[in-house]
């Protein structure tokens, strides 16, 4: 079993975070997005006919490819410590964050990373400047919200820390890093998630 990775990208980082959370160590294979080695006519044949990343290779060499099917594949195997939801009520929750957290921010942050980063200029020549000054609007927009959000709980779903919170940390820590989008300081209840959720050791993984 390995992991097909590419440290810093946001979804790699989601499954590496998990698996720290969890306490899963399996061997990493460093695969360069910026060398495109996830494009090549073997890596798209024999590992993701997609050509993304992550990908998870079994010991019988099938894969899983998307970062949280290959979280669900662990969390059946290894229930505890949950980042899905345990009953039926927190696992709908957690999912339904998720979902949100997915559609509503990692969503147009990608759309201002091709259409607005120099970064991606050399694979997506015809960028539309409107199209990222758009979608940065909405991702400030969910930063209100989310901040709105987190005045009541914890964590994003809820008391416990998920799957959710993951791939929120990993899409703020991307969208500030690369794109100079950051949530407001004024947002104290998303600013005290933030601070708390990234100091957890796993953040580092």
């Amino acid at each position: 079993m390995k992991l097909y990775t590419y440290a810093g990208a946001p979804n790699p980082r989601r499954v590496h975070i998990y698996l720290a959370e969890k306490g899963i160590e399996i061997p990493f294979e460093h695969t360069d997005i910026m060398k495109r080695e996830n494009r090549t006519p073997e890596f798209i044949e024999k590992v993701n006919v997609m050509g993304g990343l992550p990908v998870l290779e079994l010991d019988d060499g099938s894969h899983i490819a998307e970062s949280i099917s290959i979280c669900r594949y662990f969390e059946a195997q290894q229930p505890e410590p949950s980042l899905f939801g345990r009953t039926p009520k927190e696992q709908g929750v957690t999912d339904m964050w998720l979902r949100r957290i997915e559609l509503n921010l990692m969503t147009p942050v990608g759309m201002v990373w091709i259409h607005g980063s120099p970064l991606t200029r050399a694979v997506n020549p015809n960028q539309i400047a409107e199209v990222a000054d758009q979608n940065r609007k909405i991702v400030e927009r969910y930063f209100g919200f989310l901040d709105d959000q987190l005045a009541s709980r914890e964590f994003i779903a809820g008391g416990a820390y998920s799957i959710a919170d993951i791939t929120a940390l990993c899409t703020l820590d991307f969208a500030a890093a690369l794109l100079e989008l950051a949530h407001s300081p004024d947002q104290k209840n998303l600013t005290r998630w933030h601070q708390s959720v990234s100091a957890r050791p796993s953040a580092s993984a």
